[in-house]
C-alpha cells in the first residue's frame, strides 16, 4: 500500500525529542481538478538540537519546503510519504506547500458530487493516519498541538471544522469564493482534526448545561436529504447524552461547540472529531426503518459524544490503547441509553448484537488480548474489531461490577482531571481506579486484558426422583490455543413457567473460578424449568444450557418476561450452532418457535440475519433447500399476520426479500413492487423496493430493464448504488465478470459503490456460478493489497473471499496461498480469519448432516 508504515518505535523516538506547538493550515478548495492546494506552517521544539526527524505527508506533489527560513529541495527530502528534516534547532518552524489529492475512498479529504443536484460535498476522515493526506504533520496521537485552519472555498458553501465557524470574508482575486479563518483549537491529536465543506443543509440548536454554559449544536446533511433529516430527534438524544455525561464525568464539555455532520460514502459508523463529529449518512432515514435502526443511531450518537472526554480530551498515547478508547465509549453509550433514554433494554441489545460480535472475533485464529500489541499502523488498521469494541466494553462492564459503579465513575473523574489535554495509557486509568476503589487491579488486568480467548461455562446438575437438586457445579473450559481459566463474577438464575411467562424465581451471585465451581447453596432446591448461567450478563463468557433447560427454551423461549435472559438464551443457542453443538435445523426450529413472541425488534433483526447465515453456511447442503423453504414460508406468514405498519411487519418483509424462492413468494414480491398486490400497513417505499428487486434479479425473475426503471425512479446516489448492486447480482457469467473487473481490475469505483458491487456479486444462491472466481481471488489479492488504500483493500479482500464455497477445496487453496504468497501480516490476518469461517462452516455442516 502507498505510504510509509509508521512503527511504534519510530513514534516513541519522535515523541521523546519533540514537542509540537501549533499548526497553521491553509487549504484552497475552489478548484474542480483532482488536487487542492495545502500550505502548512508547523511550529515545534526539539529537546536535542541538531537531531533529525521526519514529517508525514501523502501528496502527489510538493512545491516548497522551508525549515527555519532555509529552503529544502522537495525532490531530495520528500519520499515515501515522509519529509526528512535534519539539523533541528531548539525551536523550529516548518512550512510545506503541496498539492494534495481529493479521495473517493473515504480516507483523507473525500469528495462527493451529488447526482440529484450536482452539488459538491467534502469531508475528512483521518483515523488512523490520514491527516497526512491533507496537511503535513507528525501523524501520531501523542504529539498534540493547536490547529488553526484557513479555508478558501465557494462562498455559498457551509464550512465546518473543530472550532466554531467564523464569518466568511470575500477571497481576494477569486470571484465567488470566500475565506474562513478558524480560531485555533485546544491541544488535540492530528487524527481528530476535521474539515467538512460543501452545500450542506444545516439545522442549529443549543444545549444549556446545569451551570448555565451554552453549547451551540448543529446537525448537517446533504441538501437533497434535508426532507428526511429528523434533526429534533437527533438533538433530543444528544442533549440526553450531555446531561448524563456531564453529571457522570464531572468535567465540563471540552470544546466550543458540537456539530454532527451526516456525510456521504462514509466507511465507518461515525468518527469522534473534536466538536465536529462525522456520521454515516445512512442514519438519515429516507425510508421507513424499524426502531432497531433508531436505537443503533442513538448508540452511535452517544458513543461519539462520550469520546469528547475519553479520546479527545484525554487521548491514548499510542494505538495499543485503541481498545480502551473504543470500549469506554461503547460502555458509556450503552449505559447512558439504558439509564436515561427510551431504550431501557439497551443492555439486552448489547448482549445480543455487540457481544455476539465479540464472541465471534475471540474465536478466530487471529484473536488477541484486549490490550493488543500494536507494532505499526498496519496492525491498527485491522484492529477495529469485535475485541477492541465489544469484548472490551463487556470487560469494562465487568470491571464496574468488580470495583463498584460509583467507585468506577469516581476513578474516571480523577483520570479526566489528571490527564486533561494530554495523553495516557491503560496504567493511568487503572491507577485512578485503584485509588478510588481500594482494589489491586493487577491480577484482574493480567487475566482479562493481557490474555486472549473466551471461556465457556456449563452447568452440571444432578437431581433425585422428586426433581430436587442433589449437586450443582459450574464447569469452566478454555480453548486449547488460549488456555486461560479466569475468575468470573457471575449470577445464576432459576426461571419457571408461570401465568406471567418465564420468570425468575431465584438468583445467586458468586465467583466462578477454576475448571469446576461447586454451588452448594443450590443443593436442595427444586430444579427449575430453566437454569441460566451468567444471569444479568455480568461477565464475558460463552454460556451453555443443560439438556433440560435447552428443551424448555426450544419450545418456550418467547415466554421470558424479561428481555435480558431471553437475549442471553438466543445468544447461547446461536453460539452453540456456530460451535457445531447444535444442528442448524434445530436452531431453525428454536427460532421459529419463539421469534413470533419476541417483542424486541433489534433481536428480531439479529435472529433473521443469524438464521439465514445458519441455513446458508451451517446447514447440510442436501437439506438446505428444505430449511430455507421453511424460513421463507414463515416469513410470508408473519408478514401477513404482523400488526399493520409495525416494525415486525417491516422486518419480516426484509427477511422475505433475502430468502424468497418459491414461485408464489417470487410472485408476491413482484406484485408488491408493481402495486398489484398490497399488504395492509406495508409501505413499499424506496429502500424496500430495492430489496425486493435485488432478490428478483438474483433469482432471475428480473433483469436490466427492471433495474434501469427503478434507477430512473430513484435517481439519487443511493439509487445508483442499489442499481450497481442489482447489476452485479444478475445470475450470469457476463454480469459477474463485469463486476469483478470493476472491483479488482480497476480502482475507479468510490468506496460505497465498490461495497455495493461486492454485495451484489456474492449471492449464496449462485455458488456454482461463483466457483470459478476462487482461483482468480487468490491470484489477485496480493496486488490489490499493494496498490489500494487500506479501506479499499480490506473491502475487497474480505468481501470477495470465497466464504460461501464451504468445501475442503477452499481450505486447500487458501492454505496453498498462505504458504507461498508471503503476504503482509495484516493481509495474512484477514485471509486467515476468512479461512476460519469456512472451516467452522464445514464442522457445522457435519453436525447438521448427522441429525
Amino acid at each position: 500500500m502507498p505510504g510509509t508504515n509508521l512503527t511504534r518505535d519510530e513514534a516513541r523516538e519522535r515523541a521523546r525529542i519533540l514537542t509540537v506547538d501549533s499548526y497553521d493550515i491553509a487549504l484552497d478548495l475552489t478548484g474542480t481538478g483532482p488536487t487542492f492546494a495545502s500550505e502548512t506552517t508547523l511550529r515545534f521544539s526539539c529537546a536535542e538540537p541538531g537531531a533529525a526527524t521526519f514529517v508525514d505527508l501523502v501528496a502527489p506533489s510538493v512545491s516548497a519546503i522551508t525549515l527555519n527560513g532555509v529552503a529544502l529541495d522537495p525532490e531530495k527530502v520528500y519520499a515515501d510519504s515522509r519529509i526528512q528534516l535534519d539539523g533541528l534547532a531548539a525551536q523550529n518552524e516548518l512550512r510545506v506547500v503541496a498539492a494534495c489529492a481529493y479521495m473517493n475512498t473515504g480516507e483523507g479529504l473525500h469528495r462527493f458530487l451529488d447526482p440529484v443536484d450536482g452539488k459538491t460535498y467534502l469531508y475528512t476522515q483521518f483515523e488512523v493516519a490520514d491527516a497526512r493526506r491533507v496537511f503535513a504533520n507528525f501523524e501520531q496521537p501523542d504529539l498534540k498541538a493547536t490547529f488553526a485552519f484557513t479555508v478558501t472555498a465557494p462562498a455559498d458553501w457551509q464550512v465546518v471544522s473543530n472550532s466554531p465557524t467564523p464569518e466568511a470574508v470575500p477571497a481576494v482575486g477569486c470571484d465567488g469564493a470566500a475565506v474562513w479563518a478558524f480560531a485555533a483549537t485546544p491541544r488535540i491529536s492530528t487524527y481528530i482534526t476535521a474539515l467538512v465543506a460543501g452545500h450542506y443543509h444545516a439545522v442549529h440548536d443549543s444545549y444549556t448545561a446545569a451551570d448555565g454554559t451554552v453549547v451551540p449544536l448543529g446537525v448537517f446533511c446533504r441538501a437533497s436529504l434535508a426532507e428526511f433529516l429528523d434533526a429534533d430527534n437527533i438533538f433530543d438524544v444528544t442533549k440526553q447524552g450531555f446531561d448524563y455525561f456531564l453529571e457522570q464525568f464531572d468535567f465540563p464539555y471540552p470544546f466550543a461547540k458540537y456539530d454532527q455532520l451526516f456525510v456521504p460514502e462514509y466507511n465507518a459508523g461515525a468518527m469522534e472529531n473534536a466538536g465536529c463529529v462525522t456520521i454515516l449518512e445512512d442514519y438519515v432515514f429516507r425510508s421507513k426503518v424499524t426502531d432497531a435502526s433508531y436505537e443503533v443511531r442513538a448508540e452511535t450518537i452517544l458513543h461519539e459524544l462520550a469520546h469528547m472526554w475519553f479520546g479527545d480530551l484525554v487521548t491514548m498515547q499510542w494505538w495499543d490503547d485503541l481498545w480502551l478508547n473504543e470500549s469506554f465509549a461503547t460502555y458509556a453509550s450503552i449505559r447512558c441509553q439504558a439509564e436515561v433514554t427510551r431504550w431501557t433494554q439497551a443492555w439486552a441489545t448489547f448482549g445480543n448484537r455487540m457481544k455476539t460480535w465479540a464472541y465471534r472475533q475471540d474465536q478466530l485464529p487471529s484473536t488477541h488480548p484486549i490490550f493488543a500489541d500494536i507494532r505499526d499502523l498496519e496492525d491498527v488498521e485491522v484492529n477495529f474489531d469485535g475485541i477492541t469494541y465489544a469484548k472490551g466494553a463487556s470487560v469494562l462492564k465487568q470491571l464496574v461490577a468488580y470495583v463498584g459503579s460509583e467507585q468506577f465513575m469516581s476513578g474516571v473523574r480523577t483520570y479526566f482531571k489528571r490527564h486533561a489535554w494530554g495523553n495516557s495509557t491503560l496504567a493511568d486509568l487503572l491507577t485512578a481506579l485503584e485509588e478510588t476503589s481500594g482494589r489491586d487491579l493487577s491480577a484482574w488486568s493480567a487475566a482479562w486484558l493481557q490474555t486472549a480467548g473466551i471461556n465457556t461455562v456449563r452447568p452440571e446438575i444432578a437431581v433425585d426422583e422428586s426433581g430436587t437438586i442433589t449437586s450443582f457445579a459450574v464447569l469452566q473450559e478454555a480453548p486449547e490455543a488460549w488456555p486461560t481459566i479466569r475468575t468470573h463474577r457471575m449470577a445464576i438464575g432459576f426461571y419457571n413457567r408461570t401465568s406471567e411467562g418465564l420468570v425468575r424465581s431465584h438468583r445467586v451471585e458468586l465467583d466462578v473460578s477454576g475448571p469446576r465451581t461447586e454451588v452448594t447453596e443450590l443443593v436442595g432446591r427444586a430444579r427449575p424449568d430453566v437454569v441460566l448461567l451468567n444471569d444479568d450478563d455480568l461477565t464475558y463468557c460463552k454460556i451453555r444450557l443443560d439438556p433440560h433447560s435447552l428443551g424448555v427454551v426450544t419450545s418456550a423461549i418467547g415466554e421470558f418476561a424479561d428481555p435480558l435472559p431471553r437475549a442471553l438464551c438466543w445468544a447461547a443457542a446461536w453460539d452453540m450452532t456456530r460451535d457445531a453443538e447444535m444442528a442448524a435445523r434445530d436452531y431453525l426450529t428454536l427460532v421459529l418457535s419463539g421469534i413470533g413472541q419476541e417483542k424486541d425488534i433489534n433481536i428480531v433483526g439479529s435472529l433473521h440475519r443469524q438464521l439465514i447465515s445458519a441455513l446458508e453456511l451451517f446447514a447440510d447442503p442436501a437439506w438446505r433447500p428444505e430449511g430455507l423453504a421453511r424460513l421463507a414460508e414463515a416469513a410470508v406468514g408473519h408478514l401477513r399476520t404482523a400488526a399493520p405498519g409495525s416494525d415486525h411487519q417491516l422486518a419480516w418483509a426484509r427477511c422475505l426479500s433475502s430468502v424468497a424462492v418459491a414461485d408464489d413468494q417470487i410472485a408476491l414480491l413482484q406484485g408488491l413492487l408493481a402495486g398489484t398486490e398490497t399488504i395492509e400497513g406495508l409501505a413499499v417505499d424506496t429502500d424496500l423496493r430495492w430489496a425486493f428487486l435485488q432478490r428478483l434479479v438474483a433469482v432471475g425473475a428480473a433483469g436490466t430493464p427492471e433495474i434501469d426503471a427503478e434507477k430512473a425512479r430513484d435517481d439519487t446516489a443511493a439509487g445508483a448504488r442499489h442499481a450497481a448492486s442489482c447489476v452485479a447480482a444478475r445470475p450470469t457469467r457476463e454480469a459477474k465478470d463485469e463486476a469483478w473487473a470493476q472491483v479488482v481490475e480497476s480502482d475507479a469505483l468510490p468506496n460505497a459503490t465498490q461495497a455495493a458491487v461486492i454485495g451484489g456479486f456474492v449471492q449464496t444462491g449462485q455458488r456454482e456460478l461463483l466457483t470459478a472466481y476462487t482461483d482468480r481471488y487468490f491470484a489477485a489479492i496480493a496486488g490489490v493489497w499493494e496498490s489500494r488504500t487500506n479501506e479499499i483493500a480490506q473491502q475487497i479482500v474480505l468481501g470477495l473471499y470465497p466464504s460461501i464455497q464451504v468445501s475442503q477445496d477452499t481450505l486447500d487453496k487458501t492454505d496453498a496461498w498462505l504458504a507461498t504468497a508471503e503476504p503482509a501480516p495484516a493481509l495474512r490476518r484477514l485471509v486467515v480469519e476468512s479461512r476460519d469461517g469456512v472451516a467452522r462452516a464445514l464442522r457445522a455442516q457435519a453436525k447438521d448432516r448427522g441429525k
